[in-house]
């Protein structure tokens, strides 16, 4: 079962980061968000992943076509054909990743037309190159199947823009820096799609698969809302990257759960 990222835009709300990079390759930590987000799923047994290029797409193909050896230690054997020797393995080695160039100046929806030919199961997963969350995503997935419709949208309740104070009287009992709210919820993106969704994109680059497509599952009834009320992040702004990147060398990045092993119930 694939898992789509799209990973094309050109993030210009962070445009401090993004001039020579695309805003899924902003680095938190050593690694860029987009491996967090693909680490997410690989621990839930996800492993094979579909990314929609676009906005400086050729950074990411470096990412990939280097992983190996910028990853490993290895040896060069100069005058050979097959030289070079990799000494030690990293924990990637399930992964397999698929990179599409899908335009630079087209929409999600168009993305997601044009790799419709990468995608061999009857089911996918598709997310966003720029949030991370801690969605059980073998969770989502049996939502998903228990419901038989189109498509599952990950409603998250989003960051206030500014911190809560808990008060008794005029003191301060604690404070937190940007809380989920507790009213109403937006697309939060971890999505899981039956391929019938293909009839409702096109490859016209000003397909924006959030407004007509979506809006006609809905329509159609064949979209349903999987609720998450715990950490989802996106990284529009500068000050979200520093939240983020402040979580995790604290370490308390809520939406790191690899290395705790997990069993996923995959097909």
């Amino acid at each position: 079962m694939p898992v789509v990222l799209l990973c094309g835009g050109k993030g210009t709300r962070i445009k401090e980061m993004t001039e020579t990079i695309p805003k899924p390759m902003v680095r938190i930590g050593e690694k860029p968000i987009m491996w967090h987000i693909m680490k997410g799923y690989s621990h839930h047994g996800f492993n094979n992943f579909v990314i929609c290029l676009g906005f400086k797409g050729h950074v990411i193909k470096e990412f990939f076509l280097n992983y190996e050896c910028m990853n490993s230690d290895f040896t060069v054997d100069l005058g050979k054909k097959d030289n070079i020797s990799l000494h030690n393995s990293h924990d990637e080695n399930s992964w397999k990743v698929t990179l599409a160039n899908t335009g630079e100046e087209a929409m999600t929806g168009s993305r997601i037309k044009q790799i419709q030919k990468y995608i061999q199961s009857d089911i996918f997963m598709l997310t966003y190159g720029d949030g991370v969350c801690n969605v059980d995503i073998n969770r989502l997935l049996d939502f998903h199947l228990s419901h038989g419709k189109i498509g599952t949208v990950t409603g998250v309740r989003p960051p206030s823009r500014f911190g809560e104070l808990l008060v008794e009287g005029d003191l301060v009992r604690s404070f937190s820096e940007k809380p989920q709210t507790s009213e109403g919820r937006i697309n939060g993106g971890f999505f899981i799609f039956n391929k019938e969704v293909f009839n409702y994109v096109t490859e016209a680059e000003n397909c924006i698969f959030e407004r007509e497509p979506l809006e006609q599952l809905a329509i159609d009834g064949e979209l349903m809302m999987y609720q998450h009320d715990d950490f989802w992040q996106c990284m529009d702004t500068v000050r979200d990257m520093q939240l983020l990147e402040k979580l995790w060398q604290e370490k308390k990045a809520p939406w790191k759960k690899w290395g705790n092993k997990v069993t996923a119930d995959v097909f």
